[in-house]
C-alpha cells in the first residue's frame, strides 16, 4: 500500500466468483500485506506449486485485483495487489445465485481467517513488548442504529481510516521503526439475528 490515497474497488458478481477462491484469497491478502512477490516466491509461502499460483494470478488480474509489476522477467515478473481494498453490496448479487454463494463464502471466510489471525496472536502475545501488549486488544460496542445511520457510522470509520493512512504514509523514514501491520475488523450487523 504505497499511494497516499487508499484505493478501492467495487466488485461485480464476475469479480466476486473469482476471488471466492482459498487460494486466490489468500494471495490478493499476501499481496496486499507484503507488497509485491513472484508467483514462485508466493508458491513458496503458501506451499503450493508456481504453476497454481500462475494460474490463479491471472484469474485475479482477468477482474482487476492484481497486476503484474514492470520489474523482473518471464516467472520471475513479481505481482502487486491493483488496489487496497475491495468491497460489494448485497443487493447487486442479490439476482445471482453464483455471486451470493460467492459472497457467502468469502464473508465466511474472512471471519475464519480473522479468527485465526487472533488466535495466532494471542498465541504469542506474551512475547511481545509490553507497549504492544497494552494497545493490542479487541472490543464491542452495541448501537441502536437505522439501516442509514449504520451507513452513516461506516462512512465515519472509513474517513477514519483514511486520517490514519495518510499519516502513516507521510511519517519520516526512522520514525516508523516500530511500525507493524495492525489489522482492524469491523462487523456490523443486529445483535439479535434472526429471520424476518
Amino acid at each position: 500500500m504505497t499511494s497516499s490515497n487508499p484505493s478501492i474497488v467495487h466488485l461485480d458478481t464476475k469479480a466476486i466468483t473469482v476471488l471466492a477462491h482459498p487460494l486466490r484469497s489468500r494471495l490478493l491478502t499476501l499481496l496486499r500485506i507484503h507488497g509485491p512477490a513472484t508467483a514462485t516466491d508466493l508458491a513458496r509461502q503458501l506451499e503450493t506449486n508456481t504453476g497454481a499460483t500462475s494460474y490463479h494470478l491471472r484469474k485475479l488480474a482477468s477482474v482487476g485485483l492484481v497486476e503484474e509489476t514492470e520489474d523482473g522477467r518471464g516467472r520471475e515478473r513479481p505481482w502487486r495487489a491493483a488496489t487496497d481494498f475491495h468491497g460489494w453490496t448485497e443487493h447487486e448479487i442479490a439476482n445471482d445465485a453464483d455471486a451470493k454463494a460467492a459472497s457467502d463464502w468469502l464473508r465466511r471466510y474472512y471471519l475464519r481467517s480473522f479468527v485465526e489471525r487472533y488466535e495466532a496472536w494471542l498465541d504469542v502475545e506474551p512475547s511481545w513488548p509490553m507497549a504492544w501488549r497494552d494497545v493490542a486488544g479487541a472490543s464491542d460496542f452495541a448501537l441502536r442504529l437505522t439501516p442509514s445511520r449504520l451507513a452513516e457510522l461506516n462512512a465515519d470509520i472509513q474517513a477514519l481510516y483514511q486520517r490514519y493512512h495518510e499519516l502513516a504514509e507521510g511519517e519520516p523514514a526512522g520514525e516508523t521503526d516500530d511500525a507493524q501491520v495492525v489489522q482492524v475488523q469491523i462487523h456490523a450487523f443486529p445483535f439479535e439475528a434472526r429471520p424476518r
